[in-house]
């Protein structure tokens, strides 16, 4: 994997073999990235990214100015991962352990965006409530986004929060965004 973009350009990082991901490509991540560029200031966000894996997304963050960011993930192997790079380049991400479920209904902390890039074959169900447990819990600022990376066999575009997607090989991204009071 590699770092776009930023302070840490054309960085390569090598993640263990051994840990349970699949890391976003360079070619959807880079056009992601193009994306939240044109929406938000990188220095003025703060991230939540959940199901992190290796940390792809939170060092793009990381790289690019972002100041405040969490990355959650269940596996130890990941988040001791996600430590080990964090500090070899002086990053400001706080990684923790735990599960994504349990941590979105407990927490209290609000962000600019949330990405969420769980594995692919979860069911249906399992993308949905990731999205509700965002918006249930007020988890967003007032012109936050949720973006839930997902394969494009999975369609989120009926739930009521759903904004708009893009697809990216046999990736697609799904934009979430709360709704304007009337």
């Amino acid at each position: 994997m590699r770092i776009i973009s930023g302070k840490h350009k054309s960085r390569r990082l090598s993640a263990p073999k051994k840990l349970p991901v699949r890391p976003t490509t360079d070619m959807a991540k880079e056009a992601l990235f193009n994306i939240i560029n044109n929406l938000y200031y990188f220095n003025q966000v703060s991230v939540l990214d959940v199901f992190s894996g290796t940390g792809n997304i939170s060092y793009e963050f990381a790289s690019r100015g972002t100041e405040s960011i969490v990355a959650v993930d269940q596996n130890s192997g990941c988040i001791h991962y996600i430590n080990k790079i964090t500090e070899e380049l002086d990053f400001p991400i706080q990684a923790i352990k735990s599960d994504v479920f349990s941590y979105l209904e407990k927490v209290k902390q609000t962000h600019d965006i949330i990405f969420a890039d769980p594995p692919y074959n979860f069911e249906l169900s399992e993308f949905l409530k990731i999205v509700d447990l965002v918006f249930d819990n007020n988890l967003l600022i007032k012109e936050g986004v949720l973006i839930v990376e997902h394969s494009k066999h999975t369609s989120l575009e009926d739930h009521p929060r759903f904004s708009y997607n893009k697809r990216y090989g046999g990736s697609t991204f799904s934009f979430f965004e709360a709704q304007e009071e009337e």
